[in-house]
């Protein structure tokens, strides 16, 4: 009798909570199958990254996604960049999308997710580049300004992690038992839909993602990819690092994006601190009419301000 409450319990756990509303597929809507065939393969030290390179113009720009999710995010926006004159590189962070996840944590720190985006751009013979990152996406990025600070000619700030201030995730773990229990429930499929409902309940105004949308965010963890996440809600969450002299050295161009109605990363806590340590302009401030994920809902109008924004810098 106990094992059949267990077993029903798992199936309503299973089936009971998709994590998307709408059952419509779009026209032309791309796979995550066919996302994952274009993607290119750049060996590191620590495990295989998959990336997107498309486009071949020298105008290049680096796509960065955070966490949990992957290259996947700006898959509408791809095709527009290109059109408009851009090469355009979208890497799966190790441990995201269909990169590997070998095991390990400080292997996920910010400092060697920095190093091992270094490499890729240097495996690909760009030497600099315009640049947009998401959530934790400005961690790796801030740390790879540390380290190399003139490699990065403009940058594209959507809603991403800068100061305590602002900065509510909707998950924080202690290391340790819980928080594996936690992982192994993610890529098990026990509560991988619920992760992911509640994800874009907290990160859409309406969640209008269809099966086809969710695929590309729900495949990599039940393959597996958790151990990355467990560095983030572990670590990062509970201490996150201090970039403020990263900040004061920014010299470039600097625009920023921000779903206003973002609950997870907040805008007007940090907001006077933010804009005056970016040096940003305010006419480069844009507010968005969305929450954390702009990329889904409104990638047509930020592909259009990136392309605005690059066109009066060059």
């Amino acid at each position: 009798m106990q094992k059949f409450f267990v077993l029903a319990l798992m199936g309503i756990l299973l089936f009971s909570c998709k994590p998307y509303e709408n059952t419509k597929i779009r026209k032309n809507q791309i796979t995550y199958e066919d996302f994952r065939e274009k993607q290119r393969l750049y060996p590191t030290d620590d495990g295989l990254i998959k990336y997107i390179d498309e486009g071949k113009s020298e105008k290049v720009i680096v796509l960065l996604h955070g966490v949990p999710t992957s290259g996947w995010l700006y898959r509408k926006m791809i095709d527009l960049l290109v059109e408009n004159g851009y090469r355009v590189i979208i890497p799966d962070m190790l441990g995201y999308g269909s990169s590997d996840s070998p095991e390990g944590f400080e292997l996920y720190n910010a400092e060697n997710h920095a190093k091992r985006l270094l490499g890729l751009m240097e495996f690909l013979g760009v030497e600099t580049w315009s640049h947009a990152m998401h959530d934790a996406g400005g961690l790796w990025t801030w740390e790879l300004m540390r380290m190399a600070p003139n490699k990065i000619e403009n940058l594209i700030v959507f809603n991403t992690i800068m100061y305590e201030d602002g900065f509510y995730p909707p998950v924080r773990m202690k290391p340790g038992g819980m928080a594996k229990t936690a992982m192994w429930a993610y890529r098990n499929g026990v509560t991988t839909n619920t992760l992911l409902k509640n994800l874009f309940k907290q990160g859409l105004k309406e969640n209008t993602l269809n099966s086809l949308d969710v695929e590309g965010y729900k495949k990599p963890l039940l393959e597996g990819k958790t151990e990355a996440m467990y560095y983030f809600f572990s670590q990062t969450c509970n201490e996150l690092p201090d970039y403020s002299d990263v900040f004061e050295n920014v010299t470039v161009p600097v625009t920023v994006m921000w779903g206003i109605h973002d609950t997870m990363l907040q805008w007007p806590p940090q907001e006077t601190r933010a804009a005056n340590a970016l040096k940003v302009n305010p006419e480069d401030i844009h507010f968005i009419d969305e929450k954390h994920f702009i990329q889904e809902t409104k990638a047509e109008e930020i592909a259009y301000k990136i392309i605005d924004f690059l066109g009066q810098t060059n």
